[in-house]
């Protein structure tokens, strides 16, 4: 990083972690749905390798939203969110649903929020710079 760059916060750090993270799980559950679709016996394999296959292209947005934001390229700010509040459609789902799928639904909607939280905060944007619109007095 060079001297004329503004340094990396923390908190864009730790957004940048929560958007990886987001990826990192979407490529694993496609990963997972490719190989059963391929090697298991699922209802339809068809459907299960292309959700797999979804899943994973679909895992390419957060990880390269992840890698703008450690890089303090401000059009990351944008997807990573995307992300972030298309997390909470599955999240609300689990959190509807019963037995073990409802801590996975909270563990995901907090993930999704702390990210949510962390891009929105000045810090995060002032070093993205992004400046917020001038009000008219």
């Amino acid at each position: 990083m060079s001297d004329d760059q503004t340094p990396r916060p923390a908190r864009l750090t730790a957004a940048a972690a929560v958007s990886a993270l987001e990826g990192l799980a979407l490529a694993a559950g496609g990963v997972y749905m490719l190989v059963m679709g391929l090697l298991g016996r699922p209802d339809s394999p068809t459907q299960a390798e292309m959700g797999g296959v979804t899943l994973i292209a679909l895992a390419a947005i957060p990880l390269a939203a992840a890698r703008g934001l450690l890089r303090l390229r401000s059009w990351s700010r944008g997807p990573a969110i995307i992300t972030h509040l298309m997390a909470l459609i599955p999240a609300w789902t689990l959190l509807r649903a019963s037995g073990a799928l409802i801590p996975l639904g909270i563990a995901l909607a907090a993930v999704a929020l702390t990210g949510l939280v962390l891009l929105v905060n000045p810090t995060t944007t002032e070093a993205l710079g992004i400046r917020a619109p001038a009000r008219d007095a």
